[in-house]
Formats: C-alpha cells, sequence, structure tokens
C-alpha cells in the first residue's frame, strides 16, 4: 500500500458566459476562450495546475496567508454553461472536492447560477464564489493583481459602484439560503460562503482564488484527498467523442487509484463492457484535454487525480457521466462491472407506477433532472438517455388520464420533427431546454392549466357568477321576448340562466345569447353581445341602462366557494354582491 495526497479536484460552474473560461485562460496563459465556438464552451475540459504555477500566481500572498503547500497541485474542471458539471458524478455525490461558481458581478444571479447551485447542494459539494469582470465596473482601473489592494486605489465612484454590485450579490445569495461574504471577512469557511471579486482580463483577484482554494483543500479536505496509488483506477467519464486521426475517444478523470496501460478498462453504457486501452493520452500541465490543439504525451501509467484521453475499441457504447474503472485481474473486473452496472440501474430506473418521462443526454444529466424533479413532487415513470422518441410519447400517451403523467421531458436532448407530430397526434406535451429550471418551470405552468381545466369540467352546469349593462342604444324589442345588447361587467353571461335585479327579483330567463346573428356558448367580462330574454320587458321592469345579475342558485353559490381560486376578483366580488342580494330574504343564504 503506498498513500500519496492526490490535488483536489476543483469544478468551475456558473451561468453561461459569465467568464470561466476567460478566467482559467488567465492561469493557464492561453487563449481556448477565444477559439470556442461562439467563445462559448462547448465540451467539458480538465486542466492541471501545477505546484509550481500556484506558488508563482500567488506570489506574496503565501506569506500573507500563511499557506505551505502539502498538495502537488489543482485539477481544475471547466464546464459548458452547467449541465456537464452533473457528468462528474460518483456514486453518493460527485468527484468534485470543491467548487467555484462564476457570478459576473454585474449581473449577479442568473437561472443558470440557481441551478448550479441546486446542482453543488445536490451533490453536497462545498464551494467558493469568484465575482467576475471586476474590471467592467464603471470608472475601475486595475493598478494591481491582488484585488483588496487594488480596491483601495479605486476612485470613490468606482468603489460605490463596486459595493453596490457586491452588497447585491450578498443578498441574492442570502435568499437563496447561504451567508456570504468577501473572503478575508469569513471568519468559518464551513458555515460562509467566501466571495473573490476576480477580472479573468487583468488577472486581479486569481492569486486571492488559488491561494484561498489551496488553503481550503488543505485545511478541510485532507483525508478525502489521500488515495491509495496500487488501487485499480476508479474515476468518471467527462465526454466520448469521435477525433480525427483518433476514432472514438474518451475524456475521463480519474479519482482514485491508478491505471496503467496495460490494464482492462470497465466502462458503463446502456450496457456495462469491458476493453483494452490503446493508448493513454495525458495533456501537459496548464493544456486542456478538450482542445485539440493541446499538447498530449502517451504515457504508460497516470495516478489520481487527472485528466486523460484513452482510446480503446468499443468507447462509441459508452456514456458520459457514466462511472469507469480499471482492473488487473479477473476478480476485479468483475467487482467492477457489477459495481458500475448497480450504479447504473439506480438512474435508469422506472421509478414509479405513473409519472412523466424523463430523457436526458448523459449518466449524470438524468441524476440531476431527477433529483430535482423528485424535489418539486414530480413522479417519474421512466429515465433514459438519448433523444426523444416515438415509443417515449406512446408510453406517456398510455397515462395522459392522469393529470401530470402524459408529458414529456426532455433535459439537452432533441426531439424529431416526425416525433413532434406523433406528441400533437396523441396530445402529449414534449418539453425540451438545456436549462433543467426551465423544463419544471414549464411543466408546472402547464400542469396548473390543466388542472383549472379539469376543475371547470366539473364545474359544467353550475351558474357562473355574471354582471351586466343594458346598453340604451341597443334595444331591438321591448318584449315577447325583448332584444337588447348588453356589457359584460363581470363574470360569464351564457343561455338558459335566470336574470335578476339588485333587489333580487327574478325578471327573466336568457334565451340565446348572439352576435352579428351568430349564436355564443358565452361572452365575458369587457364583451358585448345581444341577449334574447324572456319574461322581461323594458320600460316596466327593466330599462336601459340598469345594472342586472345572473341569479346564481344557492347550491352553485357553494360549490363556487369551494373552488374560488378559479374567479378573478371581479367574478368574487359579484358573486358576493349576489350573495347580499340572497340574504336580503334569507340571512343563511349559501352559508
Amino acid at each position: 500500500m503506498i498513500k500519496i495526497i492526490r490535488q483536489p479536484i476543483i469544478t468551475v460552474l456558473g451561468h453561461v458566459d459569465h467568464g470561466k473560461t476567460t478566467l482559467l485562460d488567465y492561469i493557464r496563459g492561453t487563449t481556448l476562450a477565444q477559439r470556442e465556438a461562439g467563445k462559448i464552451t462547448q465540451h467539458i475540459g480538465a486542466t492541471e495546475v501545477p505546484i509550481g504555477t500556484l506558488k508563482k500566481v500567488c506570489g506574496g500572498l503565501l506569506e500573507v496567508f500563511n499557506l505551505k503547500f502539502t498538495i502537488p497541485g489543482l485539477l481544475f474542471i471547466d464546464t459548458p454553461g452547467h449541465e456537464a458539471f452533473t457528468n462528474l458524478r460518483k456514486r453518493g455525490g460527485s468527484i468534485a472536492d470543491l467548487a467555484v461558481l462564476i457570478i459576473d458581478i454585474n449581473q449577479g444571479v442568473q437561472p443558470q447560477t440557481k441551478e448550479a447551485i441546486q446542482i453543488l447542494k445536490t451533490f453536497k459539494v462545498p464551494f467558493i464564489v469568484a465575482a467576475t469582470k471586476v474590471d467592467r465596473i464603471t470608472g475601475w482601473k486595475p493598478h494591481d493583481k491582488t484585488f483588496l489592494s487594488n480596491l483601495k486605489q479605486q476612485t470613490q465612484q468606482a468603489k460605490e459602484a463596486y459595493e453596490t454590485r457586491f452588497y447585491k450579490l450578498i443578498g441574492e445569495l442570502s435568499e437563496l439560503g447561504f451567508d456570504s461574504n468577501i473572503y478575508n471577512q469569513v471568519d468559518d469557511y464551513s458555515k460562509n460562503v467566501a466571495i473573490v471579486p476576480v477580472s479573468g482580463h487583468s488577472g486581479e483577484g486569481v492569486a486571492e482564488l488559488l491561494a484561498i482554494l489551496t488553503g481550503l483543500s488543505q485545511k478541510f479536505l485532507h483525508d478525502k484527498l489521500e488515495i491509495d496509488v496500487n488501487k485499480p483506477a476508479q474515476g468518471t467519464i467527462l465526454e466520448i467523442k469521435e477525433e480525427k486521426g483518433m476514432g472514438t475517444t474518451a475524456d475521463v478523470i480519474i479519482y482514485a487509484g491508478s491505471l496503467t496501460k496495460e490494464d482492462t478498462i470497465i466502462v458503463g453504457g446502456v450496457d456495462v463492457f469491458d476493453t483494452k486501452i490503446r493508448s493513454l493520452l495525458k495533456p501537459l500541465p496548464l493544456s486542456e484535454i478538450r482542445d485539440s490543439k493541446s499538447s498530449f504525451k502517451h504515457v504508460d501509467k497516470v495516478v489520481a487525480a487527472t485528466g486523460i484521453k484513452i482510446l480503446a475499441p468499443d468507447l462509441d457504447k459508452a456514456l458520459a457521466g457514466a462511472p469507469f474503472a480499471s482492473g488487473r485481474n479477473q476478480d476485479e473486473i468483475d467487482e467492477a462491472k457489477e459495481r458500475i452496472l448497480n450504479e447504473i440501474e439506480e438512474v435508469l430506473i422506472e421509478t414509479d407506477d405513473v409519472g412523466i418521462i424523463l430523457k436526458a443526454d448523459t449518466l449524470g444529466s438524468i441524476e440531476a433532472a431527477a433529483n430535482l424533479l423528485k424535489q418539486k413532487g414530480i413522479q417519474i415513470k421512466k429515465a433514459d438517455i438519448g433523444d426523444i422518441s416515438k415509443n417515449d410519447v406512446l408510453e406517456a400517451a398510455s397515462q395522459k388520464e392522469v393529470i401530470g403523467a402524459g408529458f414529456v421531458l426532455g433535459f439537452n436532448v432533441k426531439c424529431i420533427d416526425s416525433v413532434k407530430k406523433e406528441a400533437e397526434k396523441e396530445s402529449i406535451p414534449v418539453i425540451c431546454h438545456p436549462v433543467i429550471y426551465k423544463i419544471v418551470e414549464e411543466y408546472e405552468e402547464q400542469i396548473e392549466v390543466l388542472k383549472k381545466k379539469a376543475e371547470i369540467e366539473k364545474l359544467q352546469g353550475i351558474t357562473w357568477p355574471g354582471k351586466f349593462r343594458i346598453l340604451p342604444q341597443y334595444i331591438f324589442r321591448q318584449s315577447g321576448p325583448a332584444i337588447f345588447g348588453v356589457e359584460v361587467l363581470a363574470g360569464k353571461i351564457r343561455a338558459n340562466t335566470h336574470i335578476m335585479n339588485k333587489d333580487g327579483l327574478v325578471i327573466g330567463t336568457i334565451k340565446s345569447v348572439e352576435d352579428a346573428g351568430k349564436k355564443l356558448d358565452e361572452i365575458k367580462q369587457g364583451e358585448q353581445a345581444a341577449l334574447s330574454v324572456k319574461g322581461i320587458t323594458i320600460g316596466r321592469n327593466a330599462e336601459g341602462g340598469d345594472e342586472l345579475y345572473i341569479d346564481v342558485p344557492e347550491s352553485s353559490f357553494k360549490q363556487l366557494k369551494g373552488v374560488k381560486k378559479l374567479l378573478n376578483g371581479q367574478e368574487k366580488t359579484t358573486l358576493n354582491e349576489i350573495a347580499e342580494i340572497h340574504r336580503r330574504e334569507k340571512e343563511i343564504w349559501g352559508i
């Protein structure tokens, strides 16, 4: 048994375009952010920052922080937006030891920031906040690389602009349940979130950020970072991709043990399988595993924690986000297969008898989405990986009579036109989005509409409250039946309902509602139409300009009281007026 302290795995995540890659670029001294398509990170990546670079960047802060290095460096994981962070998973949590939550200090907390925080909470990953783009604050000048020193040299106007944004950020984090403060005013890092203002362009604050990450790793994670290098590798698959001249490759993060070129690797996919390594490619320090222009070297052995590119047969059958392991004998291979299979089956299961169909692009995405949906009380019938298929729609259709079950939710996946047409044919809502929160929000909105519709359907036959005014300029016939124009002041006006006046006298029955000769089922507040009313005589028991009510029976009133949320404010007011009119004759009417 040979035990060493591995480098901590630091994931960098946050809202899109808040400066994640730019910040890492400053540390690496590269221009990767400029080469990404649209300058938005397209692939998950890993970068090792060795101890020498940490010492060079931190400089004099080492003495200020009283920091002595016991770790060999930091392994940063850069993610596209937020969702690929869910690939950094292992049984019972995340492979990430710490996280840097990137928040643009000028924009504050955004939807993907909230989602990133939700993922961090779900996987119980401690984090600090890097408040980026301080250099874009009005009037800000980069005098010094150390943020606190630079802050003192700003103009009063720039300081005030910074403080406004900073304290707004503290307030937003507080609303999300976190006590936070500038890093040098945090007394207990285990209870409070440290905020480090930084700029990926000027570099200010970067030294403080690295020093704090190093200090926290050494203080709180020492036991977790201790590994046995003689044990087989354990890791997770970041990405499976086709690369020119290489074929299908796997970008893998190894968080425990060691991996040699002679090992058999056990890989998670739709089926768990094993294969033999052809090549191990390790990016050079400060290079990016995802970057085709990075420098790689062929190696025979790697030790955790590290990012490695693997060439091997059958990798096209592997799943991003799935577990990965190595074995050097049959017992180790069999044990790893069983462990990985059990882990995948825990995620890819039919969790409820009825519920939504959930599809996602990776195992980690499935797990993150399922966790959030369960927290919201949303039942899941099936969770699976891949684009939405016709079978998914048909499975949802088989349970669409249950409100909330007949849905297909897609996280980071596609739904082709033919499948969309099938969904329309079966009246199955398909909600796809790359942000989990957006899926949940849209789902909840549609469920509210369906519930309201179902409750309204239960109220068929109930008399709805209504109030209208006779339009004196549109009296076409005074009686037998009377025909006149009305404007609806509140509620709904329908045929076959009785009309009463303000004294509670029933003065007629609506035979029909028409507009331009066309019969209508109903008219609502603000609408005008002509009524044909039996029993009323204009000029005797009603006049032009009178305000009249629909006579709501007591039984309907009692039912409507139970579903008041379906009534708008004017309808509730009108219903109360109708009750008051009836209670002049019968005090306990409707009670």
